[in-house]
């Protein structure tokens, strides 16, 4: 199987290609690399119907089996690492070692997964003699899962390691425009022998097919990565059927930087983590409110990392940064820096489109941006970072929170009280000091307010995917 030519459906142990596709694009050459199948009506009907079998097999499999089968598919995504990260380059833009980081993180998903499956311990609840109560783990059932194209094979195995291992099956919903990732996930469970119908992968509008998928009978759970937008309508749709939906959205990462803080260090590590990506990460260190006391040294640290990014096609070695994912990410961050230029803000380094072939946009930082420009209250989502002073730890805390998002957020401090502060007042799901890491396969990851509902990852993740069932048996 070619990747990056022709990507098909996986429905009920199948590979199906069909009529209608829709092109694949390098973002760094803005050439069509490939297609990818679209699944019609009756497409996605066969997936309904296979992932109702697969999940009657695969919920009585026990643990210990599961388990075998992720880890063996995981090892042979290990194998084809090469492969699956130089697919996500030629399709998402980012560097192949970034690219390579991200297959080691996913395999780390499905690892944790696979452990934590056969420790869904139940409990036995004191009761009186002739009576006893027990509480059991169960799976929920078909899930529908849909994830972005920021992360083409991590963050769909996020989704399937939940609902695999948890004795789910899933018929997972991945970008159109990143979709051989994913491909490569579904390929390495067919070689390690996943029975037909526990995994099934589908492309194609993506509206339709939630559209169609989320109502049904046969699909028990949501599970949702992208925009708060799109979020709170698949959230609407699923509420009106009964189903849980677990959600996570969008953010807008704030950053402290307290007096007591190395300024050069912090502003290189800072500026080192913003770009990653091209700056397309969910939980990507945008805002950053500054001590007003470093403010100058952060800020030329900062810049001076950003201007010395080796920006290029993500298949060079010297990239350190590649396009961003498509034209429609240009035009939204050119409309950001447009809007906070307009309001007085200082352009300290980019703020343009690179004059050449792809989708590259320079490595961004504006300065004293007021309150209400559109950028300090949207989520840029591109390589495009946010730098103003402040007084005091309580003015940066409340500009943290000022906004509806609270997935990620971040301190740079020496001190335990301003740990103690920023840990306790920040509200987000993940807070992180002295270090820009928000996730990890062992930890849960999720966000507060409007950035989503529920946790991925850790022990907590798992059971989301499961239901409690309490069980009284009277003993005659």
């Amino acid at each position: 199987m070619t990747m990056n030519a022709d990507v098909p459906l996986y429905i009920g142990g199948s590979w199906r290609r069909t009529a209608e596709t829709l092109p694949i694009i390098n973002p760094a050459t803005e050439e069509i690399i490939g297609t990818v199948a679209v699944a019609g009506p009756q497409d996605l009907e066969d997936a309904l119907a296979a992932a109702a079998d697969g999940f009657r097999s695969w919920s009585r499999t026990s643990p210990w089996k599961r388990s075998e089968i992720i880890l063996k598919a995981c090892a042979l995504m290990r194998e084809r690492s090469e492969d699956i990260a130089r697919s996500i380059t030629v399709e998402n833009g980012k560097s192949l070692s970034e690219a390579r980081l991200e297959v080691i993180r996913g395999c780390e998903f499905f690892e944790w997964d696979a452990g934590e499956c056969v420790r869904l311990y139940g409990r036995v609840i004191p009761s009186e003699p002739g009576i006893r109560y027990t509480v059991v783990h169960e799976p929920i059932g078909p899930v529908a899962a849909f994830s972005p194209w920021n992360f083409p094979m991590s963050q769909p195995a996020r989704k399937i390691a939940g609902a695999i291992a948890s004795g789910c099956s899933v018929i997972m919903k991945a970008s159109e425009e990143t979709p051989s990732g994913v491909m490569h996930i579904a390929k390495a469970f067919e070689d390690a022998g996943l029975p037909a119908g526990v995994l099934n992968l589908v492309f194609g509008i993506p509206a339709q097919i939630s559209e169609f998928l989320i109502p049904r009978h046969e699909i028990r759970m949501i599970a949702f990565t992208g925009s708060t937008a799109v979020g709170k309508h698949l959230t609407e749709i699923a509420a009106r059927h009964m189903k849980p939906a677990l959600m996570e959205l969008g953010g807008h990462a704030p950053v402290i930087v307290c007096d007591d803080t190395d300024p050069v260090a912090a502003g290189i590590l800072c500026a080192s983590r913003k770009y990653r990506n091209s700056g397309q990460v969910c939980t990507s260190p945008t805002r950053f409110f500054v001590h007003e006391s470093i403010y100058e040294r952060f800020t030329q640290a900062f810049v001076e990392k950003a201007q010395s990014i080796k920006v290029g096609d993500g298949l060079d070695p010297a990239t350190q940064m590649g396009p961003v994912a498509n034209g429609r990410r240009i035009e939204a961050l050119q409309a950001l820096v447009d809007d906070g230029r307009a309001r007085g803000a200082r352009i300290l380094c980019g703020g343009h489109r690179l004059e050449r072939r792809g989708y590259f946009f320079a490595p961004t930082a504006i300065a004293e941006l007021p309150d209400d420009a559109r950028a300090m209250r949207e989520e840029p989502f591109g390589p495009l970072a946010l730098i103003n002073p402040v007084r005091s730890i309580d003015e940066a805390l409340e500009k943290a929170n000022s906004l509806p998002f609270g997935l990620a957020a971040y301190g740079f401090t020496r001190s335990a009280a301003n740990v103690d502060r920023i840990v306790t007042c920040l509200e987000a799901g993940n807070v992180s000091i002295n270090t820009l890491e928000a996730s990890r396969a062992e930890t849960p990851f999720g966000g507060v307010k409007e950035s989503g509902l529920g946790r991925e990852g850790g022990s907590e993740g798992i059971l989301h995917y499961m239901i409690v069932k309490n069980i009284s048996h009277l003993i005659e």
